[in-house]
């Protein structure tokens, strides 16, 4: 899949890659886990007919450096995005974060110290107990796990990656998300990453969310199998500014669920007086 990440930034844990398409107000797309910035290829282009849309991959992740040693943690990522906005000279833009990506442009508004024009986050990683499931038997298990034989480990992770999905991938999609974890290297580095991503640095910043001091929306899947719906209440109750809104029919992917409704709710703009009632799409 043509998908274009042209310049490079140094990190302390080596080099980032990132791009941009468009012209006119600076919007920054932040990605989670296990993707990367190949999930923005339908919505970074149609955002950027009217705005300058910033997109990259994670340290440890799809074009970045991977290798052993990186700190990959949700602090390290977040100094980096801080790093990355520095190098961009961008002061206050629009941020859209999905899920690990949420916690991260959390943590650079709340604890690095960075300014956003509003942020939206859906079916994002925030705050709360979110080590469940197979996440955390990855956390518990990471070096049985990297001794799964090639085959079972690339049927895991492509059964993870379709369990994020409530209306299934496109074709040639699911092959694009695995190619980065495939082999000895893609293994070793799939693991490595979830190892590092912990709740504590999720807890350090919950008791700044009732402060945050931009507008906030929150999109969720109703489908949402990887954070079910309670996550987005429990986010919307600690920012009871923000806006809620619910897109049916939708799983945890909303970029390749409901691209349009998506797209709809991130150009739909932050009307100035916020009702505090929850939407549906």
């Amino acid at each position: 899949m043509d998908w274009a990440l042209d310049e490079t930034f140094e990190t302390p844990g080596g080099v980032v890659r990132w791009g941009t398409l468009g012209s006119g107000d600076p919007l920054v797309l932040v990605h989670g886990t296990p993707y990367s910035s190949f999930l923005w290829r339908d919505i970074a282009p149609a955002l950027a007919r009217t705005r300058k849309v910033f997109f990259f991959d994670h340290l440890g992740f799809g074009r970045s450096d991977r290798r052993e040693g990186q700190d990959l943690s949700l602090a390290a990522h977040s100094g980096n995005f801080a790093r990355l906005l520095d190098h961009w000279g961008l002061s206050r833009p629009s941020v859209v974060a999905h899920d690990i990506g949420g916690a991260v442009a959390l943590r650079t508004l709340l604890l690095e110290g960075r300014s956003y024009r509003d942020l939206t986050l859906f079916d994002a990683v925030s705050g709360g107990e979110w080590e469940r499931g197979l996440f955390r038997l990855f956390l518990e298990h990471e070096e049985v796990f990297r001794e799964l034989p090639g085959y079972a480990h690339e049927a895991l992770v492509a059964a993870h990656l379709r369990h994020a999905t409530h209306t299934g991938f496109r074709p040639g999609i699911l092959d694009a998300f695995l190619a980065p974890w495939r082999g000895e290297e893609g293994q070793a580095a799939f693991y490595r990453q979830y190892s590092q991503i912990r709740q504590t640095d999720t807890a350090a910043y919950e008791h700044l969310l009732g402060e945050v001091p931009v507008p906030v929306r929150i999109v969720w899947g109703r489908e949402d199998r990887i954070l079910p719906p309670e996550y987005a209440e429990w986010l919307h109750e600690r920012v009871p500014h923000a806006e809620l809104h619910w897109i049916e029919g939708a799983g945890h992917l909303l970029q390749e669920d409901a691209p349009g409704r998506l797209l709809a709710c991130l150009t739909a703009g932050f009307p100035s007086a916020r009702a505090a009632g929850p939407s549906r799409t």
